[in-house]
């Protein structure tokens, strides 16, 4: 299991938010953290501890240049998310990103839009493409969302759509949306069922609070799963777990 790390932005600073409450208006945002420190500062430990395959994301428009500066300083080693369309997508990828996140450009009310998959392989090809796939839990089942985690796709996670999406991209970004921001334990059963489900590298995100959690998704991912943690770590104003000790934990094996 790899540690994934993380560069939320938010009006172009570091910020961790509880994702159920980002919405496109503003009203009712829950920030848990807001850094004073660059974006840039973050992308240097990263790369000091040569943590690849983290992500940048813009929350929302504003980010571009605190995004530009986080690639600047860790070039080829962080994938970049928010916004992304087949028009713009080769552009952050000369900018210095190792790969593109995309969500929203390939849903159109609700459905898949296999078009715009499609313009994205040809644009940056597969292997440089992550599909973000993070999702809220509607009944039993989990069903991806978009625009800020706030619309509720037709598109459930289940083994046949992680099938389909693996065949336009080289892995997977899913935020259990629900718990995100809320340092109160992970999404269990998502994660036991994409360490079933998954065909490609996956990159779990949500609710890690300590490293309880951490041992919990290796053990239910089955060490097939790379994580994510945000608002726990202590970089970010957290109390619950270290960055160092998370580092340390996912580099045991």
């Amino acid at each position: 299991m790899r540690f994934r790390p993380c560069i939320d932005l938010h009006e172009g600073r570091v910020k961790q938010i509880v994702g159920s409450t980002l919405s496109a208006e503003g009203t009712g945002l829950r920030t848990n953290f807001a850094s004073e420190l660059p974006p840039a500062h973050y992308a240097e430990m990263y790369r000091r501890d040569g943590l690849t395959g983290g992500h940048v994301i813009m929350l929302g428009p504003g980010n571009e240049e605190a995004a530009a500066e986080a690639l600047a300083a860790w070039p080829g080693g962080l994938q970049l998310g928010g916004s992304i369309t087949a028009a713009n997508a080769a552009y952050w990828l000369d900018r210095g990103a190792a790969a593109v996140i995309v969500t929203s450009f390939v849903f159109q009310d609700g459905q898949i839009h296999e078009e715009r998959l499609l313009e994205l392989v040809r644009a940056v090809g597969k292997e440089r493409l992550v599909i973000d796939l993070s999702c809220r839990k509607r009944g039993d089942r989990y069903y991806v969302v978009t625009d800020r985690w706030q619309k509720f796709t037709e598109v459930e996670i289940d083994q046949r759509s992680l099938a389909f999406f693996a065949g336009f991209c080289g892995e997977f970004l899913i935020h259990a949306a629900d718990v995100e921001g809320k340092c109160a334990g992970v999404a269990a059963d998502l994660v036991a069922d994409l360490a079933d489900w998954t065909p490609i590298p996956t990159t779990y995100a949500g609710g890690v609070r300590d490293l309880e959690d951490l041992r919990l998704v290796r053990e239910l991912g089955k060490n097939r799963l790379d994580i994510t943690v945000g608002s726990a770590l202590d970089i970010f104003g957290g109390t619950t777990i270290t960055y160092r000790a998370a580092v340390n934990f996912c580099a045991e094996g």
